[in-house]
This record gives structure tokens, sequence and C-alpha cells, in this order.
């Protein structure tokens, strides 16, 4: 095809360029997953766990942008409406631009990770040509390892833009050779890959790891595993996956849900996969985070004199907000959004918000103020850090803050609605599984819940949270549900176009 060989060696070129850095010339060092110059031995079985890392630190490094796109357009968030970003407010109104920066950011950022991880798990298999005794068991799980946080990336990627790229081993040309996959061929691809994986995989809780801290377990991989079939819409494979997690035992749910998206939630029994971050408790000098500030206010008075504000980017929705209020929710509510009085008069405008509870204020629970500031109304709660769980000297939104990407309660809703949608399972009821997420913040018990009720409940507890939202209506045909604020949703909205860059050099047709 046209531009075929240009990719591929461009694409042979960056892999070419991991291969150095995760096979060939250089060593990881010990704390922040970067490589220092000497040559690797293949033969010092202990070593294997670097190129792990590697693979690790390709998933942790997100780019800003990948989570505020994956998410922005379900009707639980709003872009933010002011500023220089233009086409990121626009996509969240459906009408998108594939020669915006950020399209092609995200695709070079998750292709980037791919090959990065398949070089980590090539590089591990050499170790194992050399490894005797438990050290070849070691890199059967660490490849088990990369397989997983492979499948989630493409199963990232092929939720934006349905039709990708399987990129599952070095020898790029024949991969891109093969074509783009459908969606549903993707989905199924993850989930065979999980299938492989999985034997291989500590039977634990990822907090139970001590080897790599919060590592993936085979319950990550599972969890995985029923995300993809969920978007395959093979309801018994997600009830036959989600039951077994649910089974196990191991997992529960966080008993304050305010302080699960805080310093104190991290690790915790109920995160089944999240993104490790650190300042390593000290007031300067190296550190990895994750860049929360578009997630922040850029007006607010925080307790801690000097902590930085954001750049309100990423706004819960009105009409999530008044779907909350309806319910009577608390815990969640508050949880989930930072209100400015700007907000709060916006509500009030409505008369049938004219009156509002005491929860609905300016200053958190930890005391920071949130201020009136041009782009946003709202802030996300699940994205802030109160300043006062900042490492003193740290004045960063957000530092060392880790991000949560897969939880217990998703994994026990999933469980529901696939039970609603004529599935069967023995862990639970559907009643129960969704009355275990409600009663964990003070919510009366359902009965007779119906698929209607597990995607409100998914909507009150998973909002802002990975696009799981938006996902989840275009998955059902929900389109009436997109179509709220002056919006008008429509099945052509559903995928994001293929970015221009990537159009001029890939074979991909058109989308």
């Amino acid at each position: 095809m046209k531009n075929s060989i240009q990719v591929t060696k461009k694409l042979a070129l960056l892999l070419a360029c991991c291969m150095v850095i995760f096979s060939c010339t250089e060593k990881l060092e010990e704390n922040d997953g970067q490589l220092a110059a000497d040559d690797l031995d293949f033969t010092i079985s202990e070593d294997m766990v670097l190129p792990l890392v590697g693979a690790y630190a390709a998933v942790y490094s997100r780019g800003w942008e990948d989570p505020l796109l994956i998410g922005v357009r379900g009707d639980d968030v709003n872009a933010g409406g002011l500023g220089d970003q233009q086409p990121f407010a626009d996509t969240d109104l459906f009408n998108y631009d594939n020669g915006y920066w950020m399209y092609n950011q995200i695709w070079e950022n998750f292709y980037g990770d791919i090959v990065r991880i398949i070089s980590s798990g090539e590089t591990i298999q050499s170790y194992k040509d050399f490894a005797t005794g438990e050290y070849i068991d070691r890199a059967d799980q660490y490849i088990a390892e990369c397989k997983v946080l492979s499948g989630f990336t493409h199963f990232q990627m092929s939720r934006l833009w349905g039709d990708i790229f399987i990129i599952a081993s070095s020898d790029i040309s024949t991969e891109l050779d093969n074509g783009v996959k459908t969606k549903a061929e993707v989905m199924q691809y993850i989930s065979d890959l999980m299938d492989e994986a999985i034997p291989f995989l500590p039977d634990a809780r990822p907090n139970e790891r001590e080897d790599v801290p919060a590592g993936v377990t085979k319950y990550t991989a599972m969890a995985i595993k029923a995300l993809a079939n969920l978007e395959l819409e093979n309801y018994q494979e997600v009830a036959n996956v989600t039951g077994e997690i649910i089974g196990s035992n191991k997992f529960s749910l966080y008993p304050d849900f305010y302080q699960l998206f805080k310093k104190p939630g991290e690790r915790s029994n109920e995160n089944l996969f999240e993104l490790q971050f650190s300042d390593y408790n000290t007031a300067s000098g190296a550190t990895n985070d994750h860049l929360y500030a578009p997630f922040g206010p850029s007006n607010w008075t925080p307790v801690v004199e000097g902590a930085s504000g954001g750049w309100g980017f990423y706004e819960p929705s009105l009409k999530f907000i008044k779907f909350m209020l309806d319910r009577g929710e608390t815990t969640r509510l508050r949880t989930s959004v930072n209100f400015t009085p700007r907000g709060i008069a916006e509500i009030m405008m409505d008369p049938a918000y004219a009156t509002l509870p005491s929860l609905v204020s300016n200053v958190t629970p930890d005391g920071d103020i949130f201020n009136d500031y041009p782009r946003a109304m709202f802030g996300s709660g699940k994205h802030y850090l109160p300043s006062i769980q900042l490492t003193p000297g740290r004045t960063r939104y957000g530092s060392s803050k880790n991000f949560i990407v897969i939880r217990y309660a998703e994994i026990l809703l999933m469980y529901a609605e696939a039970l609603t949608q004529g599935a069967s399972g023995s862990s639970m009821t559907a009643d129960q599984a969704v009355n275990m997420v409600r009663g964990r913040v003070g919510m009366t018990s359902l009965s007779g819940v119906i698929t209607d009720d597990v995607m409100d409940e998914k909507f009150a507890e998973l909002a802002m949270e990975w696009g799981v939202r938006y996902f989840d209506m275009i998955r059902l045909n929900k389109y009436d549900e997109l179509s709220y604020e002056g919006r008008t949703f429509t099945a052509e909205d559903e995928l994001l176009p293929y970015p221009q860059n990537q159009l001029d050099l890939l074979p991909l047709g058109n989308n």
C-alpha cells in the first residue's frame, strides 16, 4: 500500500531504538526506570527484572492528554470552555478535527508504549534462554506481565479508534502487512492474550506483591479480559471472569470513598490496576509524577500556601451533578465534584435546584477553597489531591498521587450488568453486587435490578474515570444520553478519526 514502506521504516526505526534501550546496550537504574550505560549480560538472571521495570515505566509515563481525551466525550464530563485548546472542547461536542495535535500525540503515546513493552518482553525471553531453576518461572511471569500491559494499551487505543494495528512482535513490517484489525478482532486478541498470561501471573492482589510493588497479577489480567469481552457484548464471559475475581475473596471495597482517590487509598484492596507515582517523601529532588494540572483549578486558595493550581480542562457536567442530587447522593457527589461559587449559582438557576444541600460548597472536606476561574465551573474531585496531603516542599498540583485504572467496584458492576443482560453467575446476585457498591456510600439497597439500574450505578460510581460512562453508552446505543446540553450524538460520532499525520504515513484507509 501507499506509504507502507515509509511507515514500516519509521516504526522499525522506533522499535530499533527501543531495542537498543531495553535489550542491547543499557541497564535500568534502580529508582526511576531510566537506563544507565552497561551492556546486558543475559546470563545474569536476576537482572531480568530490569526490562520489566521498563515496560511498567512505559505505561506509567502517561501523557496528561491521554486520560482527558479518553473520557471527555461522556455525559459525565465537559471540557473547559475557554483557552488555547479549542479542538479539545470541540471534541467534547463531537466535532472532530483529525489534524488536532492531541489525537496524533495519543496515537503515538500508545504505540510507542506498545513497542517498548514488546521489546521488554523479548528481552526477558533472552534472559530466559540462559535461565535455570526458579528463574525460568520468573521469566514466564515477567513475560506474562508484559502481555497484560500490552493488552491494556491495545484496549485503550481500540476503544478510541476502533480498527487498529495489533503489534504483537518486533517484526513490525509483518504486523503492518497484516493490516488494521476490526475492533472486535482487537478485543478478542486482548481476551486471548490475557488467557495466555493468566497461568503465569501471581495469584494475589497487586498490593500483595513485593517484587514489583502493586504490579499486575492474574486478577488484573482477568479484569482486562472482562473489559474486552464487555466491549464484545459477550456477557456470559464477563460474568465468568468477574465472578471468578469476586469468588477469590481477595478484593474488597475501600471503606472511605473520598479517601480512596487520595493518598490513604493508594494500593488498597480495591485496586486491581493502578499507575504508581512517587516523590520519595522528599521535599526536592527526583520525582515520578503524572501531570494532574489539567484537572486542577486555575484559581484556588489551598490550605497549604504555595500549592499550585491547574488548568481547568476536565469538568464534571451539570447533567451529572443534577443526576447525583436527584438520587440523594452525598459521599459520591462530594468526592466526584469540586464546586466553585459560579458553579453553585449555575445549579441554582434551575428552580428545581434553588435549594441545595450543605455539602454543595466551594470548600472541600480538607479545607481547600475552589474560587471562580474562567475555564470551568466545577473540578474533578477524583483527580484532586488535598494540599494537606502533599509532601512538604512539593507544590505541584496532585504531586505523586497515584492514578487508579481498574477497581473492584467496577468488577462488581460489570458482573451485575452481565447478569441483567442474561448471563448466569453463582458468585452473588446482581442485586447483591449493586448493593455492595451502594452500601459503601450509604445508599439504600435495591431489589430486582435491571440493566438501566446498573448503568445508573456505574454513572454514579465511575464518573470521570477512564471514559467508562462514554463507552458504556455507545456500546448500548444510548445516544440520547450523550445528546445533552445542546449536543447531538449519532453513530458516526462513536470513534475518533484517525490522526491526519498517521493517514499520511499508514495504510489505514478512511475513518
